[in-house]
């Protein structure tokens, strides 16, 4: 009968692995080394930087940007290390707090994975006011262009996820679903899918849509204050389909640490809004640092 058919994906069939290839151990110099694997995770992180790069590239010749070549190709160092120690250091002290603290110099372990979104997202918004203040540029104008190639990092490390097997959704309940290793034998939502179409591929076309569609580049704060308020509200929504993090489970609030975190975001983001709309936007002659 139809309802009896199995539907679930066995996550062990598909033609998924973490790594893009590996480098067997050798013997050079009277030591072994390796072995050497490239992953698919950092993959994502290298892929997101260069296009993101090539896309500002492209909107910073628009008229009333809030910076030049060269400053975008000082800025990106900038951003790299704003999306890395920000998403480490989130990991680290949103979601596994007491790890780190009894092995403080396993922070360094980036290959061993753990990295916040969250974390990331602070971590360029430091970085954008901290170039702006060292280079004289607007940081806010800055935050704003790189809002729109944010949802770029974000869709890829979720497919990243998915191929890695990793941050896997709830049961679904029905024979409907993934089973993935290590998460029992129930059929699970594909919540990283989920992440990646909402807070990628979807995101990235709004925004896309609001800096070529309309002047919204020009009212500082509004295209980073509508990141905020659309990332926050689809990784809230996602969150009742993702499984949450083992070692915190559900917070007292009975939400997860992934949905607390979106709340300030959502705050936040209105704020910007409501700040870009109230006021006439600027010229396009606007100085790099209006």
């Amino acid at each position: 009968m139809l309802g009896e058919l199995q539907i679930a994906v066995d996550f062990t069939t598909l033609p998924l692995r973490p790594d893009v290839f590996t480098i067997d151990a050798f013997v050079a110099f009277g030591r072994e080394l390796g072995p050497f694997s490239l992953r698919w995770y950092s993959l994502s992180y290298i892929a997101a930087i260069v296009l993101g790069w090539c896309m500002l590239a492209k909107m910073i010749k628009l008229p009333g940007s809030p910076m030049n070549s060269e400053q975008l190709d000082s800025f990106i160092t900038w951003a790299t290390l704003g999306v890395i120690i920000g998403g480490r250091l989130g990991y680290v002290l949103f979601y596994n707090p007491d790890q780190y603290m009894a092995e403080p110099l396993s922070i360094l372990r980036l290959w061993d994975g753990g990295m916040s979104s969250h974390g990331g997202i602070a971590g360029v918004l430091i970085a954008c006011f901290g170039f702006g203040r060292a280079n004289k540029v607007s940081g806010l104008r800055t935050l704003d262009f790189v809002a729109v190639v944010s949802p770029l990092g974000l869709g890829l490390g979720r497919l990243a996820n998915f191929v890695n097997g990793e941050l896997w959704g709830r049961p679904t309940g029905t024979n409907w679903g993934v089973i993935f290793p290590d998460a029992g034998p129930e059929p699970r939502y594909p919540s990283q899918l989920f992440e990646a179409t909402l807070e990628g591929a979807i995101l990235l076309s709004v925004m896309l849509a609001l800096f070529w569609g309309t002047r919204a580049r020009l009212r500082p704060g509004l295209l980073a204050g509508v990141f905020g308020v659309c990332y926050g509200i689809s990784r809230f929504i996602v969150e009742f389909f993702r499984e949450p993090d083992r070692q915190l489970g559900f917070l007292s609030s009975g939400l997860t640490m992934g949905q607390t975190l979106t709340i300030p975001m959502v705050i936040i983001g209105g704020i910007l809004i409501l700040r870009a709309v109230s006021r006439p936007p600027l010229p396009l002659t606007a100085p790099l640092a209006a």
